[in-house]
């Protein structure tokens, strides 16, 4: 019996592009997973979405609802609700191939020594590249989405209270723990909406004197500010 796969997706709102994602996770290729929806007090109709995908798929959805948390309230809740002895972070605006889990789940049935697998995505036209598992440039910069599959026995559980780098702090604190991570050197999901992550700006933005253009400058510092949080905490520097 293949190893039972926790897809875990909090939700805020955006019951349509929640609703694409979540059929993405009910097509997927792999035999053995169950779904776990945490609304996180969406005002929209987030619940009527999921029945709707649920009368349609054969893949077990369970739907939890909380007062407004935030997202690493949210997913922590769905950890503690899963089974799997695999877990997922999905995104509620993610669609994946339909053999994401697969082909995650293989590398960490046949590498007994990693602890957590991540792949490269797509965010809008760009496609944004991960690279082979390194702590240092762990420690520099987060290359791995929140979207990847861990095992339940090392998963650390989310800062909640962070606002921002949630994810970077999880890969953080597990390599800080002996963890290690496994690269699959494919684009497996791509998002499909705005969000935290596209406040994505280029590089440039973050330089003289760019970095002081009004249409960048606010996001400039607020990423600043989330960084400077996640460096004292991990002593970076």
């Amino acid at each position: 019996m293949p190893k039972l796969v926790s897809i875990i997706i909090p939700v805020y709102n955006r019951a349509e592009i929640f609703e694409k994602s979540l059929v993405s996770a009910t097509l997927q290729s792999y035999g053995n997973i169950e779904i776990i929806v945490v609304d996180d007090g969406s005002e929209g109709n987030v619940e009527r979405g999921m029945r709707n995908v649920e009368k349609n798929s054969d893949v077990k959805i369970i739907y939890y609802r909380q007062e407004n948390a935030g997202a690493p309230s949210a997913r922590n809740r769905g950890f503690r609700e899963s089974k799997g002895e695999y877990v997922i972070f999905w995104d509620a605006d993610i669609e994946a191939e339909s053999d994401m889990i697969e082909k995650m789940v293989e590398v960490l049935d046949k590498n007994q020594d990693i602890n957590f697998v991540y792949s490269s995505f797509i965010l809008g036209k760009k496609k944004m590249l991960a690279q082979v598992f390194s702590p240092i440039q762990l420690q520099k910069n987060n290359y791995i989405h929140t979207s990847s599959l861990i095992r339940r026995e090392d998963f650390p559980m989310f800062d909640e209270k962070l606002k921002r780098f949630q994810d970077w702090d999880l890969w953080l604190a597990m390599v800080e723990n002996g963890k290690k991570g496994k690269w699959i050197d494919e684009y497996l999901f791509t998002i499909i909406s705005t969000g935290v992550i596209s406040d994505w700006l280029p590089k440039l933005a973050y330089k003289k004197p760019w970095r002081f253009l009004p249409w960048w400058s606010a996001k400039v510092e607020k990423y600043e500010n989330a960084k400077k949080i996640i460096i004292e905490k991990h002593h970076l520097e």
